[in-house]
């Protein structure tokens, strides 16, 4: 009895010191871990399985926290200093993970070893995360059993963190991002997902009825073919092509004395003439002097219909280039078993469209075709741990506000 009484002293004396030889010998445990297997990282079950250990996890953090409360051990499991050496050892594998490329294969032989490229998913981090969510759940029981009215910020807060990160951890096996290419006329139910780098079935179908970019004002530039690069004018900007504007650049003085957005070469005359957007090319006819001798003509940045139009300076080109992508959107019908008709959509950059539990995002299209691409990329992103996850977020938020609350009122 004196021995177990002896022992049970010495755990409860324990502080910051023992709590950062734990945290450090918890990190070393896990690289070598990596190490012995190869850094192959940990594979974290999809759902059902996340979903039952979640739970036995979360049953056996209660039993623990109420049968063992007066324990030593498990009190210094569930303390402060043990917690706060958790975080920071998660801060600074997080830090490697900010720092160093988090792509296979990247990085400098040390860190592939160590797992350090893939950090938020090596051994590591995965045993931090999870003794620092146990010391969590145990300080959250303790507060929560018995229940009192002036505890309810502190549960607040500190379960919707544990909900947040369990369930962001664990329903990442979950979460699925591929790919969908559409092409204009035609439908698909297919994507794919680079990660598994295979082809999907989606629970709807994609029709791809039109692909729209608008660009900014195309820029004229003097172009040395020798050298093979562009020469920037005096005023060093790329200001977009206007009527009446003049660009210099040493020896060349340029005025641009008209410019269509879009325009066709008339087939009679030969000379551009202005179009409606679809059918045409931006086109400038400029005049202007080299070294003081005098110069005109037309320039086009051309399309995978038409080559582009220049002039001759010299050993030198003006040529008019494509302003970038101002904006770009998929016109589509969306179709799943419920509704025949269709759900038509406008798919744009950072301006999702759900269906079926899956978010469809614009992500890109033919760069080479621009605005005449008949191909456009789609992101699908299907997370169904997410709604758990922003529980979490809105509980911190409650804690908060519950804690500025309290804190108004004393004044």
């Amino acid at each position: 009895m004196s021995s177990e009484g002896e022992k049970g002293s010495v755990v409860s004396s324990w502080s910051f010191r023992e709590g950062v030889i734990f945290s450090i010998l918890l990190v070393a445990a896990g690289f070598v871990v990596e190490a012995a297997r190869g850094a192959q990282g940990v594979v974290l079950p999809p759902w059902p399985v996340n979903g039952i250990v979640l739970l036995v996890f979360s049953a056996y953090i209660v039993v623990v926290a109420l049968v063992l409360r007066e324990n030593s051990f498990f009190k210094w499991l569930g303390g402060i200093p043990l917690g706060l050496c958790l975080i920071i050892a998660i801060a600074v594998l997080s830090l490697f993970g900010g720092v160093l490329p988090q792509e296979e294969g990247a990085g400098p032989l040390w860190a592939r070893t160590l797992r350090l490229n893939n950090v938020f998913s090596s051994w590591p981090f995965a045993l931090t995360v999870f003794f620092f969510l146990f010391n969590l759940g145990l300080s959250l029981v303790w507060k929560t059993v018995p229940f009192r009215s002036s505890n309810l910020q502190f549960i607040l807060f500190h379960a919707g963190f544990w909900i947040a990160l369990a369930c962001g951890l664990l329903g990442s096996a979950d979460l699925q991002r591929v790919i969908i290419p559409l092409y204009e006329g035609r439908s698909t139910d297919r994507a794919y997902n680079a990660f598994s780098k295979a082809m999907i079935d989606l629970p709807f179908s994609i029709y791809l009825n039109d692909f729209r970019m608008e660009e900014y004002e195309p820029w004229l530039a003097l172009y040395d073919p020798g050298k093979d690069q562009i020469e920037v004018d005096e005023s060093g900007k790329r200001d977009g092509a206007a009527e009446g504007m003049m660009v210099s650049w040493q020896g060349v003085e340029v005025k641009v004395e008209k410019f269509f957005p879009f325009a066709v070469i008339d087939a009679g005359t030969g000379i551009p003439v202005p179009a409606e957007t679809g059918r045409g090319v931006p086109y400038a006819f400029l005049s202007g002097k080299n070294d003081g001798k005098p110069f005109s003509g037309w320039v086009s940045t051309g399309s995978p219909f038409e080559k582009p139009a220049f002039v001759e300076v010299g050993d030198r080109l003006l040529i008019l280039v494509n302003g970038s992508p101002k904006k770009f959107r998929s016109e589509v019908t969306i179709r799943s078993g419920e509704d025949g008709d269709g759900l038509s959509e406008a798919l744009e950059v950072n301006k999702p469209v759900s269906i079926k539990g899956w978010k469809l995002y614009q992500m890109g299209y033919d760069e080479k075709s621009g605005r005449w691409s008949d191909l456009s990329l789609v992101e699908g992103v299907r997370d169904p741990w997410l709604p758990a996850v922003y529980l979490g977020f809105f509980m911190i938020l409650a804690g908060n506000t519950l804690f500025f609350w309290k804190g108004i009122r004393k004044k």
